[in-house]
C-alpha cells in the first residue's frame, strides 16, 4: 500500500474515532494499530501510529466546547475537515486508490458491526468528494457488512463456493435473504471450500473486492486471508488454500465477462506444426484453446520463434500441418467468414511520419468501413482518441523514431488504435513495449489488458516484462529454442513450475514474501541454465535443451482436452473495405497530405526543376561578342540532351523511396485485404502529378533563358513523358529491394546506360560491333528512355519551329529524291561495274551475291509511286551469261531513267519551297524572315539530324544500301517501329 494512501487514512481515521467518546477512541486506536502492524514493518508502524494519535489529540483538542456545542457542531467541523482532506487526497490519489481508501474507512466504522449516522454521514462525505456513486458506495459497504441481498445490481456479485448454485438448505444468511432466485448472482465452483468468498466488481473502474465468509486458512499472494475482511484483488491475484484448487483472478474475471459478451471467441490450434526451409527453426506441435476475455503472454528469449508464433496464428505464414480455427472455422480457408476478427499490431510502426495523429487514424478508418458516414467516421476516431489517451495531441504530426514529435508510449499507442478502431476480437500484438520506458510500457499494457476485459482474446509477445506487466496476463506462453513452448498456464504458477523442477530452494515461493513483486527473469535463467565445468565455470551447453523441456511439459502440465470441431456463430463486425475506386481516393489524398506537410520535401522537388533548367540554360547559352542568336547556339543539342537526362533523375529520386518506406504499412494493408492495385494507382497519380509540375517549371525556365519559342508544349510533353516512365521505372526497384541504399547504389547503373546509349554522346554506329546496327537504331537503343526522348525533342525542335515546319515537308521530299538520283542510283551502278569485272575475268566467287543485291534494291525502288508508268527493266537477264551485256544495259537505261524522274521531283519540291519562302517574305518582309529563321532554327541541331557530319552518305551493310544521308527525312521501312536515329517517321503494322 501506498504511503500516500495510508497517510489519508490515518487523518481520516482520526476524523471518524473523535465522533465517538474516549473508550471508542481507544478501541479505533487498537484498529489502527492492528491495520498498520500489517502493511507496515516495526519502525513504520510507531511512525504512523504516532502520526495518528498527534492527529487524534489535536482534533480532540480542537473540540473543547460546552457539551451543548459539541454535539451541535462537532460535525459540522469534522465535515469541513473531511472536505479539506479529500480535497488534497483528490489531487494525489488515483482513483483506484480511492475506492480502497472508502473499503478501509467503512470497515473501521463498522468495526463494532454498528455504523451510526454520524458516521454513515461522515464515510458518504468521503464517498462523494472521491466521486464514488452512491451505488458503488452501497455495494461496497454492503460487502463489508455482509448484507450483499441488499445491492440492486446483481451481475456485479460472484459467490464462490463448493458448489455450483445455493440450494434451501445453504445456510442461514441466504435463507434470511430469500427470495432471491439462485441465479441472481454468478457462482463460480471450488471444491473443498469451507463457506463463500464473496467477489464485488467495481464497473466504473474494472476492480474487484473480495470478503470471505468462513474458517478456513486461505492465502492471497502468500498472505493469510482474514475472514469478514475487504480485499482488493490485483491482476495476477491467486487465492491459494492446501484443499481447494487455485483460485485465479482471470478465473473470477472471466465469469464476470461470460455475461457481457453476448458472442464468445475461441481460438483454437490442433497439432500446428511449421519449420523454416532447410532449417530445424519454426514452431513444434503446439495444441491449445483459448477463449475471449484474456490476455496471453509469450515469453521467451531472442529468436525462440515468437514472432513467427503469431504470424503462424494470425494467418500470415502458411502451416506446415495440423489447423487454427476461430469459432470452428479455419484460419486459412474460411477466410471470408473471419474477415476483420483478427487485428495484428507487428513491433514496427504502421504510421505515417508525415501526417498528423488524427490523420493517421482518420484515414485508416476510411479504409476499414466503407458504409460509415463521415461524421460516423469522425465519432469512432475521437472515441479511440480520447480512450487511448491521444485526443490532446491529435493535431501533432507523427514524426519519425529519431524526428519526435509524440513520444515512444505515445506512438505505440496510436499503432494499436490504428487495430482497435475496427474492433477485431482477437488482437496480436509483437512487442509492445519495446524501446519504451517503464511508465509508458505498464500504460501501454494496461491499455491492452482493459481490451481483454471487453472481451477481447489479447495475445501479446514480450521478452522481459515487469513484475507488474507480468501480473496482467492472465496466462503465460514460454517458448524455447528451435520453437518449443515448454509451459503454458497461469504466469504466477509459472515461476513455482519451472522451479521445482530444478529442485529450486522455495520452490513454492513465486513473489517476494515483503513487497510482492514477482521475478519473471527467473524463467528464462531457469530454462536457459548452463552446466558449470569442473573449474567453476559456465558451458556453453545447457542443463536441459528445448526438446527436453518440452517432454517435461507434456508430462507434467495437463493435456488439452479434446473437443468435436464445429462452426459458431461468430460475433459481428463493423469492418467493411471500400470499392476500389474509394480505395484509389482515399490512398492519393492521404498521399498528397503526407507529402504537403513535409515543407523541405516539397521545396527540394519543386525548386529542382527551375533550378537544375537555369544551370543547364545559363551555362549551354552560347553568345557571339555578347550578343545572343538561337540560331547560332551550338550547344542546344546539348541542353537537350541533358534536359532527358535530369528529367530521367528526377523521376527516379522521386520515385525511388515511395513503396520501400511504405513496406511496413503495406504488410498491413495486405493483412486487412486492401487492394494494391488502388495503392500502386494511387502512387502513380501523385507521382505524374509531381513530374508534370517539375517538367512544366522546368521548360518554363528553359526556354525562357535559350528563346525557345512556340515550344513549350511540345517540350513539356516530352519531358512529362520521360519523367513519367522514370517514375514508374523507380516505383519498381522500390518494390523488388529491400532498403533504400540498394536503390541509390541501383540508381547510376539506370542512369549510366542511358547517358551512353542514348544517342548523343556516341553514335550508334560507333558502339561494339557486336550489338550495333547499321540500319537501324541498335536494339539495346531502342530499349533506352533516353534515346526515344532525346530524338523527340531533335525532332521536335528541328521540324516544328515556326520556320522550318512551313518548308518541312518540301524539304523532305527533295532530300529523299535527291538521295535517291545521287547516292541510290549512283550506288546501284557502282555494283553493275563491280559484277561486269567479276563476269569480264570469268570469277565465280560473288557473282551470285552481287546479282542478289542488284534483284532487291531495284525491287525496293520499283514499288516507288512515282516510277509506275517506267518499264521493268529486264533485270532478270542478268543471270544469264548469254544475255548478259544486254540486260546489263537495259538496267543501267532503266537507272538512268528513273534518276531523271527522281531529279524532276527534287526540283519540283525545291521550286515549291523556293516559292513559299518567297510569300513569307511579301508577307513579313525579307528582314523578319530571316530573324525568324534566327529565332527558331538551329543550325547544330539542324548539322545533327541532318546528319551532315557524316562523309559517307550511303553505305553497304547486310547484302544492302543503307541511307546515311539527312535521316530526320528518311522513309520508314520496318513495320515495327524501328528506323535510323532522328528520322521523323516510324511505321507500326503500316
Amino acid at each position: 500500500m501506498s504511503e500516500s494512501i495510508i497517510n489519508a487514512l490515518v487523518h481520516l481515521f482520526s476524523i471518524v474515532s473523535n465522533f465517538s467518546d474516549a473508550t471508542i477512541s481507544d478501541k479505533a486506536r487498537e484498529i489502527v494499530l492492528n491495520f498498520l502492524q500489517k502493511q507496515l514493518n516495526t519502525k513504520q508502524t510507531k511512525e504512523y501510529i504516532k502520526l495518528f494519535d498527534n492527529y487524534l489529540d489535536f482534533y480532540q483538542r480542537g473540540d473543547q466546547k460546552s457539551t451543548s456545542e459539541k454535539g451541535r457542531k462537532r460535525g459540522a467541523l469534522s465535515a469541513v475537515k473531511v472536505l479539506k482532506i479529500c480535497k488534497q487526497i483528490n489531487e494525489n490519489l488515483h482513483q483506484r486508490d480511492k475506492f480502497i481508501v472508502l473499503l478501509r474507512l467503512i470497515e473501521f466504522v463498522n468495526e463494532d458491526d454498528i455504523i451510526n449516522e454520524s458516521e454513515l454521514d461522515f464515510i458518504l462525505t468521503v464517498a462523494q468528494s472521491f466521486n464514488i456513486s452512491e451505488t458503488e458506495f452501497i455495494q461496497i459497504k454492503s460487502l463489508v457488512t455482509n448484507d450483499i441481498a441488499s445491492i440492486e445490481e446483481k451481475e456485479n456479485i460472484l459467490i464462490i463456493s463448493s458448489v455450483d448454485a445455493v440450494s434451501d438448505s445453504d445456510g442461514a444468511w441466504f435463507d434470511a435473504n430469500r427470495p432471491y432466485r439462485d441465479d441472481e448472482f454468478k457462482y463460480l465452483k471450488n471444491e473443498n471450500l469451507d463457506g463463500q468468498i464473496i467477489i464485488l466488481r467495481i464497473k466504473s473502474d474494472e476492480m474487484y473486492f473480495f470478503n470471505y465468509l468462513g474458517d478456513s486458512a486461505l492465502y492471497l499472494q502468500g498472505h493469510n486471508i482474514k475472514p469478514n475482511t475487504g480485499y482488493v484483488l490485483d491482476h495476477g491475484s491467486i487465492i491459494k488454500s492446501p484443499k481447494i484448487s487455485p483460485i485465479y483472478y482471470s478465473d473470477i474475471v472471466g465469469k464476470f465477462l461470460q455475461s457481457a459478451t453476448k458472442t464468445k471467441i475461441r481460438l483454437k490450434a490442433d497439432n500446428i506444426d511449421f519449420r523454416f526451409k532447410n532449417s530445424k527453426n519454426g514452431i513444434q506441435n503446439f495444441s491449445f484453446s483459448e477463449e475471449s476475455g484474456q490476455m496471453i503472454g509469450i515469453m521467451g528469449g531472442s529468436g525462440v520463434g515468437k514472432s513467427t508464433l503469431l504470424s503462424v496464428l494470425n494467418g500470415k505464414i502458411l502451416l506446415n500441418s495440423g489447423k487454427v480455427t476461430i469459432n470452428g472455422y479455419n484460419l486459412n480457408t474460411d477466410k471470408e467468414e473471419l474477415k476483420g476478427v483478427i487485428g495484428y499490431v507487428p513491433q514496427d510502426d504502421l504510421l505515417i511520419e508525415e501526417l498528423s495523429v488524427y490523420q493517421n487514424l482518420y484515414y485508416n478508418a476510411l479504409l476499414c468501413f466503407s458504409h460509415f458516414t463521415k461524421e460516423q467516421i469522425i465519432t469512432s476516431v475521437e472515441k479511440v482518441l480520447q480512450n487511448l489517451d491521444l485526443f490532446d495531441i491529435r493535431q501533432l504530426k507523427v514524426g519519425s523514431p529519431l524526428k519526435k514529435y509524440i513520444s515512444g508510449g505515445q506512438r505505440k499507442r496510436l499503432n494499436i488504435a490504428l487495430e482497435l478502431i475496427r474492433e477485431p476480437t482477437i488482437l496480436f500484438i509483437d512487442e509492445p513495449t519495446s524501446g519504451l520506458s517503464s511508465t509508458d510500457s505498464e500504460m501501454v499494457m494496461l491499455l491492452l489488458r482493459q481490451q481483454a476485459t471487453k472481451g477481447k482474446l489479447v495475445i501479446v509477445n514480450i521478452h522481459q516484462p515487469s513484475s507488474d506487466i507480468y501480473k496482467l496476463f492472465d496466462k503465460l506462453w514460454v517458448m524455447d529454442k528451435h520453437g518449443y513452448i515448454i509451459y503454458k498456464g497461469n504466469p504466477i504458477d509459472a515461476i513455482t513450475y519451472f522451479k521445482k523442477i530444478v529442485e529450486h530452494i522455495n520452490a513454492e515461493e513465486n513473489e517476494c514474501p515483503v513487497c510482492g513483486n514477482v521475478n519473471p527473469e527467473q524463467i528464462l535463467d531457469i530454462v536457459e541454465s548452463k552446466v558449470i565445468d569442473e573449474h567453476g565455470k559456465f558451458t556453453r551447453i545447457r542443463k536441459k535443451t528445448s526438446k527436453e523441456w518440452y517432454e517435461i511439459s507434456k508430462e507434467l502440465l495437463p493435456p488439452l482436452e479434446v473437443e468435436l470441431p464445429r462452426a459458431e456463430k461468430m460475433p459481428k463486425n463493423q469492418f467493411s473495405i471500400p470499392s476500389l475506386e474509394k480505395q484509389f481516393k482515399i490512398f492519393v489524398i492521404r498521399n498528397v497530405l503526407s507529402k504537403l506537410t513535409n515543407t523541405q520535401y516539397l521545396l527540394i522537388n519543386f525548386l529542382e526543376g527551375p533550378i537544375l533548367a537555369f544551370i543547364l540554360a545559363y551555362f549551354t547559352k552560347f553568345m557571339i561578342d555578347g550578343e545572343y542568336i538561337f540560331a547560332e547556339n551550338k550547344n542546344l543539342p546539348v541542353y537537350l540532351f541533358m534536359s532527358i537526362v535530369v528529367s530521367l533523375f528526377i523521376g527516379l529520386t522521386v520515385s525511388a523511396q515511395e513503396i520501400i518506406k511504405d513496406r511496413k504499412i503495406l504488410e498491413r494493408e495486405s493483412f486487412l485485404e486492401l487492394s494494391h492495385f488502388s495503392y500502386i494507382n494511387s502512387k502513380v497519380a501523385v507521382l505524374f502529378l509531381m513530374s508534370a509540375i517539375q517538367a512544366f517549371s522546368f521548360v518554363i525556365v528553359g526556354n525562357y533563358i535559350l528563346e525557345i519559342e512556340g515550344m513549350l508544349l511540345s517540350y513539356w510533353l516530352i519531358l512529362f513523358a520521360t519523367s513519367a516512365l522514370s517514375n514508374l521505372i523507380g516505383l519498381n526497384i522500390s518494390s523488388a529491394l529491400n532498403s533504400v541504399v540498394n536503390i541509390y547504389i541501383l540508381i547510376p547503373f539506370i542512369i549510366v546506360p542511358q547517358l551512353l546509349l542514348g544517342g548523343a554522346m556516341v553514335s550508334f554506329d560507333d558502339l561494339h560491333e557486336n550489338v550495333t546496327s547499321k540500319k537501324y537504331v541498335p536494339f539495346i537503343g531502342d530499349l533506352m528512355v533516353s534515346r526515344w526522348a532525346y530524338e523527340a525533342l531533335a525532332v521536335e525542335q528541328f521540324r516544328n519551329n515556326k520556320f522550318e515546319k512551313i518548308f518541312f515537308n518540301d524539304e523532305k521530299e527533295k532530300s529523299r529524291n535527291v538521295y535517291k538520283s545521287a547516292y541510290w542510283i549512283s550506288g546501284l551502278k557502282t555494283r553493275l561495274s563491280r559484277l561486269e569485272m567479276l563476269v569480264k575475268k570469268e570469277k565465280t566467287i560473288g557473282i551470285e551475291q552481287q546479282i542478289q543485291f542488284i534483284n532487291n534494291e531495284i525491287d525496293k525502288i520499283s514499288k516507288s509511286m512515282a516510277i509506275k508508268e517506267i518499264p521493268m527493266s529486264n533485270v532478270a537477264g542478268i543471270n544469264n551469261l548469254d544475255i548478259f551485256s544486254e540486260s546489263v544495259a537495259d538496267v543501267k537505261v532503266y537507272l538512268d531513267s528513273i534518276k531523271k524522274v527522281f531529279n524532276l521531283l527534287a526540283t519540283k519540291a525545291g521550286d515549291k519551297k523556293d516559292a513559299k519562302f518567297v510569300e513569307l517574305v511579301n508577307n513579313i518582309g525579307k528582314d523578319a524572315a530571316f530573324k525568324l529563321k534566327e529565332d527558331n532554327y538551329n543550325k547544330s541541331l539542324a548539322d545533327i539530324v541532318l546528319n551532315k557530319m557524316q562523309l559517307k552518305k550511303i553505305i553497304e551493310f547486310d547484302g544492302e544500301l543503307i541511307q546515311k544521308k539527312d535521316p530526320v527525312f528518311m522513309e520508314a521501312t520496318s513495320n515495327i517501329g524501328r528506323a535510323q536515329f532522328y528520322s521523323s517517321e516510324k511505321k507500326i503494322l503500316g
